[in-house]
């Protein structure tokens, strides 16, 4: 407890940012020893289902602490990233030395590929926000709803608003099959919306997008007007200053928490647990929450992004149990309502 609290007084009194060594950066970030290694090895392969711009944003940020540290990211969809992982496992051939994913399910079954690992302040996070030993919730994501006001003069104010027929043809949407993050948005709106919702809001005609890139770029471009977005694709762009207006809908945010582990045959380990114990460390976790838009799984949020109250907003976590067991039967459903073909 010592340690923390001596870690905490430091962080307020603004020298956190002196890239101070030995004890206090040892507690966040790991042991002297462990520090020393991961610079001897000086590199890590980062495998990532989140937006490449986002965490090349988080790899800078790290790199401000870390500079001898070099990150090399390969980012791609979820499903092929999977594939990915299994099918360089199974050569003996997997160069990943961190793999961060969207979708716990898909992970689960995985998690013997991956080493015993802990941050320095596991305790801190909420077990809840957890599927294995091995693999964290790096990344917390949330659902918002976001439109171009340049085009929406009566924007939408709730999830049910997207069903409008004065929407029509105005909307986006992420494809279900797209990962888990956007799972558990399809899951809230059948289980909170309703279980005609998908029906109702197909039959506005939105345009489909494999995934919330492409989405949020179509949205900053006038492609469409409005739609749900996790709140990391689409915050930094407002921040860049596009005329977007983000906002959390009363009937409720999802959540989903990613899961992050390093394999046993990384060939950086020490860079890979430095690297994840920087993220997760309280000083990670805030530059994510307010540089990116992220939540936290963190038991006590050191802050919230902007335009978030926890007041206000009912953040939505799905039951793990249904997020496995209902997945393949409820993304045909999704599918065939759309009208999408994969």
């Amino acid at each position: 407890m010592t340690g923390r609290i001596l870690t905490n007084i430091v962080a307020a009194a603004g020298f956190a940012g002196l890239g101070l060594i030995g004890g206090v950066q040892a507690q966040e970030f790991g042991s002297p020893e462990l520090i020393a290694a991961a610079k001897a090895e000086g590199k890590l392969v980062f495998y990532t289902a989140n937006f490449a711009e986002v965490e090349q944003q988080v790899i800078k940020a790290f790199n401000k602490r870390f500079p001898e540290i070099k990150v090399e990211m390969v980012r791609a969809p979820g499903g092929q990233l999977i594939t990915r992982v299994k099918t360089e496992a199974a050569a003996g051939k997997l160069i990943a030395d961190v793999v961060d994913h969207s979708d716990r399910a898909l992970m689960q079954p995985m998690a013997d590929m991956f080493q015993p690992y802990a941050p320095p302040n596991a305790a801190d996070y909420n077990p809840d926000a957890q599927i294995a030993p091995q693999l964290w919730p790096r990344a917390t994501l949330v659902w918002s709803i976001a439109y171009n006001t340049e085009l929406v003069k009566n924007p939408p104010k709730t999830w049910m608003d997207l069903t409008k027929p004065e929407y029509n043809k105005l909307t986006g949407q992420v494809i279900a099959p797209s990962g888990g993050t956007t799972w558990t948005r399809v899951m809230f709106e059948r289980q909170v919306l309703g279980e005609d919702y998908w029906a109702k809001q197909a039959a506005t005609r939105p345009v489909l997008y494999p995934s919330g890139a492409p989405m949020s770029d179509s949205l900053v471009r006038g492609e469409i007007a409005m739609g749900p977005l996790l709140y990391n694709a689409i915050y930094p762009k407002q921040k860049d200053g596009a005329p977007i207006q983000i906002f959390f809908p009363p009937e409720g945010a999802p959540v989903n928490p990613y899961a992050t582990g390093i394999p046993k045959t990384a060939a950086h380990p020490n860079a890979a647990k430095l690297f994840l114990n920087w993220c997760l460390s309280k000083e990670g976790q805030t530059f994510m929450i307010k540089e990116l838009g992220n939540l936290t799984s963190l038991k006590v949020p050191p802050a919230y992004p902007e335009g978030f109250d926890p007041k206000v907003v009912k953040v939505w976590f799905p039951k793990f149990d249904e997020y496995v067991k209902l997945h393949t039967a409820w993304v045909a459903e999704w599918n065939k309502t759309y009208g999408y073909a994969q």
